[in-house]
């Protein structure tokens, strides 16, 4: 018998080398390159190559008509799909353990199954007793809904091309496995060879397959790289588990927006929609020194975001810089701005800032809240109505212009925030059209050290 080749393929990200590495060229990993069996090849190279040739078809004759979304019954879920799930996609769910992404896509089948859409729940990491219980829990225990209990990927494929649903759902493809590839469930080999059998049935057969993925210790996709690019549409799940809220947000979307995000709350009886989030993540009550309020876009949505702050005489030789809810880097430099163009002496202090309601601010217009919420706290001073604030805070100190402020302060007044520091461009942007909102009094700053002299003068009036 002729040996059977071998293969070293990187479980991060998918590189092949002949031999093993201890660090992965491809991304830099250390010890994440095993082996793995190459697939077997039968049959003579002439015959393998004598395959009849595909005829193509002409765009023109192309019908669209029938490619209708099926609506997956949640609306946040729907809204970042671009309009619901498209026939014959491939959508890829992951998150971190826990998060909510089988509870998120089991009540989504219930609501679909209820309204005459055939589906079929494809469980690996469960047995159908727990699937009952949870599904007990969401209120689907007279469903219908049918539950395949098999990590076989062959078994897989041949049963959604002999019942055809309209949707399936695969928790997870990690668990998937082939005979004929020599490797454990999970490895690079197993993932990309089932995901290419499912997605090969999904397109022949037109059924929308949505596919749940681990993630990394780092928050990445478990599994080969190239499985983002072979889906339609890859959908990140996030949230602290501590915390009730969750955001579906998309990474990429061939049939929609990647701008779209949904807001949904952690319950007993399962995961409620949030259509109006803006204010959700703001604590009740009086706003105390050291925080300040900030609006931010998640796609066409503003929410409203709370950064805390507190800073504290320190004993170390190196104070601590802790960031929850914001980048540690990015907080060192708006400290280093603060003591630098400001004049706060912040170099022997700890600081910790921390955003309520678990949310992650990756808006860079941010940077103003942050820097007023520390000044904030540095000063113990507040007039107890709270800070809002948006402005991209540069090297030099200036406070640079922010997308969409028009938005921005729209939604400020709607909550209540009369007073807003907004950079001096946006204010004459907002001003010279005439669409101020009535009662709000926007104060244009230059730099951080101008917006720390409007909280303290602020303060000291209140």
């Amino acid at each position: 018998m002729a040996r059977r080749e071998r293969t070293f393929i990187c479980r991060e990200c998918g590189y092949v080398s002949p031999g093993w590495l201890g660090r992965c060229p491809g991304c830099g990993q250390w010890n994440t390159i095993t082996e793995e069996a190459a697939p077997e090849r039968t049959g003579p190279r002439s015959a393998r190559l004598s395959v009849a040739a595909p005829a193509p078809i002409h765009l023109v004759d192309v019908d669209v008509a029938a490619q209708a979304r099926i609506g997956t019954t949640l609306a946040e879920f729907d809204r970042v799909l671009g309009g619901g799930l498209v026939p014959g996609s491939v959508v890829l769910v992951g998150g971190e353990p826990g998060v909510g992404k089988s509870t998120l896509l089991l009540q989504a089948l219930l609501g679909m199954e209820g309204r005459g859409v055939s589906t079929v729940l494809v469980s690996g990491e469960e047995s159908a007793a727990q699937v009952k219980l949870r599904s007990v829990r969401l209120g689907g225990a007279s469903s219908r809904l049918r539950l395949l209990t098999e990590t076989k990927t062959e078994g897989v494929a041949a049963a959604l091309e002999h019942l055809k649903p309209a949707v399936c759902v695969v928790d997870s493809v990690q668990t998937l496995w082939s005979g004929e590839i020599g490797s454990a469930p999970g490895s690079v080999a197993q993932i990309r060879d089932a995901s290419s059998q499912l997605i090969r049935v999904a397109k022949d057969n037109a059924i929308a397959v949505v596919l749940v993925g681990h993630v990394t210790k780092d928050g990445e996709l478990a599994g080969p790289r190239v499985l983002e690019h072979m889906v339609d549409a890859v959908l990140s799940f996030e949230g602290e588990r501590a915390q009730p809220f969750r955001i579906l947000r998309a990474v990429k979307n061939r049939f929609g927006s990647t701008n779209e995000v949904g807001v949904f709350q952690m319950a007993e009886q399962g995961l409620l929609e949030v259509p109006d989030p803006a204010s959700v993540f703001l604590e009740e009550g009086e706003l105390r020194s050291g925080s300040a309020v900030v609006p931010v876009l998640e796609g066409t949505r503003c929410l409203l975001a709370e950064v805390q702050a507190l800073v504290a005489p320190s004993n170390l030789a190196m104070p601590q810089r802790v960031a929850r809810g914001v980048d540690r880097n990015r907080l060192a430099m708006i400290v280093a701005v603060l003591s630098r163009r400001a004049r706060l002496p912040l170099f022997k202090c700890d600081i910790f800032v921390n955003v309520a309601g678990g949310l992650a601010l990756e808006d860079p217009a941010a940077d103003l809240a942050v820097a007023m919420a520390i000044a904030s706290a540095w000063r113990e001073e507040s007039d107890g109505k709270g800070v809002a604030a948006f402005g991209e805070v540069s090297l030099t100190g200036r406070v640079r212009y922010a997308l969409q402020g028009q938005k921005r302060i729209q939604e400020l007044v709607r909550r209540g925030f009369p007073t807003i520091l907004v950079p001096g461009r946006n204010a004459e942007e907002v001003s010279g059209a005439g669409v101020v909102p009535a009662g709000a009094r926007l104060e244009a700053v230059a730099d951080v050290a101008e917006a720390v002299g409007h909280v303290t003068a602020r303060s000291t009036s209140g």
